[in-house]
């Protein structure tokens, strides 16, 4: 079946997440990389963990809860003008650069977003980027986070396309296999060449970068 949809996840997809190092040094400078690459982690564990409670709480509560912890285990100064700095930057994460080109090419199908980022954050970041969509869909509406399957059943819900009709891009492969067990057809980003998560499902297909799919879907 031709795909009549495509659905994007956004954070390290899309946007580059750790676009906010630079802004992580001026603040705690050497600290940029370190800081980021663990408030992402904790950021994600944290989703996890409240579903499997079923204790949710919006992504931007959950980013802001991250970012306190991360500064207290690598034993950095906290405080709310810090923290406010660096929230504006999660507003204005950079696309990574050959997403727009791809989006331009894949024109004529559905496009959409589907997040765990909650609207106060997408919908300023996807404003700021420029990019255009004919939907952005946040799992606030199911107050579940990826990858629930009630998460995925967004994007058919809104679409009003067959589940075989949807195509998933994500860079993220847990978040890729959890579409790929839904029943979507997923491509995987696959940027640094990492190995599949064991979890018992392949992506259909592996790209180096978000530039690669529109040669694929020719």
């Amino acid at each position: 079946m031709r795909l009549q949809a495509l659905v994007f996840d956004a954070y390290g997809t899309l946007y580059d997440v750790h676009s906010v190092i630079r802004r992580c040094d001026e603040l705690w400078p050497g600290k940029g990389a370190a800081l980021s690459q663990l408030w992402r982690a904790k950021q994600l564990e944290y989703t996890w963990q409240r579903t499997l409670m079923r204790r949710y709480a919006r992504f931007s509560q959950i980013t802001k809860d991250a970012l306190q912890y991360c500064c207290a285990a690598l034993k950095l100064p906290f405080d709310a003008a810090r923290a406010d700095a660096l929230w504006q930057e999660y507003l204005r994460l950079s696309p990574y650069p050959d997403v727009p080109g791809a989006l331009r090419a894949l024109a004529g199908r559905k496009l959409a977003i589907l997040t765990n980022g909650s609207p106060d954050m997408i919908d300023p970041l996807v404003e700021h980027s420029g990019l255009k969509f004919d939907a952005v869909l946040s799992v606030d509406a199911v107050k579940q986070f990826k990858p629930v399957p009630e998460v995925y059943q967004l994007a058919i819900d809104r679409l009003g396309v067959a589940k075989e009709a949807v195509g998933f891009v994500s860079s993220n492969c847990w978040d890729a296999l959890g579409a790929k067990s839904f029943g979507f057809r997923v491509f995987w980003i696959n940027r640094t060449g990492a190995p599949v998560d064991a979890l018992g499902f392949q992506p259909d297909a592996q790209l180096g970068s978000l530039g690669d799919l529109p040669e694929v879907l020719q």
